[in-house]
C-alpha cells in the first residue's frame, strides 16, 4: 500500500534526506574505520613476513580499498563544512548521496578482498576465490536486488 505523499517544502525534504543519510553513514563509517584500523596493523604482526607475494598484493589492494571507502564515507562531513550556511542543502544532499553510494561499493569490495586474504592465508587460494565469489553474490543480492524487489512490491 503506497504511503501518503509527504507535505514538506523542498528545504524540509533536504533536511530530512540529509538526516537520514547521516544515520546511514554513521553505521557504515564505524565498520569501515574499524576494518581500516585493523588492516593498518597487519604489517606489524609476526606472520606478515610469511605472506606470499600474491597475498601481500591482496593485502595492499584490501588496504587501499578500505582507505578509499573511508575517504568516500567521511567526505560528506567535509562537504557539509564547506557548504555550511551557504543555503546549498539540496546540492549537499546530492553530493553526499553520490559519495555514500560510491563508498558502499568500495566498502563492499574491501570486505571481499579482506575475506579473500584471510581465506588465502588460513585455507587456500581456491577457498579465497570461492569465498570472494560467494560474498559478491551475497552483497549484490542484499545490497541491490532485495531493495529493488522490495521497492517494486511496495
Amino acid at each position: 500500500m503506497p504511503t501518503p505523499e509527504r507535505h514538506e517544502t523542498p528545504a524540509q525534504r533536504s533536511d530530512r534526506n540529509w538526516n537520514e543519510l547521516l544515520q546511514e553513514l554513521r553505521v557504515t563509517q564505524t565498520g569501515i574505520q574499524v576494518m581500516s584500523g585493523f588492516l593498518l596493523t597487519v604489517p606489524f604482526s609476526a606472520r606478515f613476513d610469511r605472506l606470499s607475494d600474491n597475498q601481500r598484493a591482496l593485502y595492499l589492494v584490501s588496504l587501499c580499498l578500505s582507505l578509499l571507502a573511508t575517504l568516500l564515507l567521511v567526505a560528506p562531513v567535509s562537504s557539509h563544512r564547506i557548504l555550511f550556511r551557504k543555503h546549498e542543502k539540496a546540492a549537499l544532499v546530492e553530493n553526499a548521496h553520490t559519495m555514500a553510494r560510491a563508498g558502499l561499493v568500495v566498502f563492499g569490495a574491501a570486505m571481499l578482498a579482506v575475506a579473500a586474504l584471510v581465506f588465502s592465508v588460513v585455507v587456500s587460494t581456491a577457498a579465497a576465490i570461492v569465498v570472494a565469489a560467494a560474498g559478491l553474490v551475497a552483497a549484490v543480492l542484499a545490497w541491490v536486488v532485495l531493495p529493488l524487489v522490495s521497492a517494486r512490491r511496495y
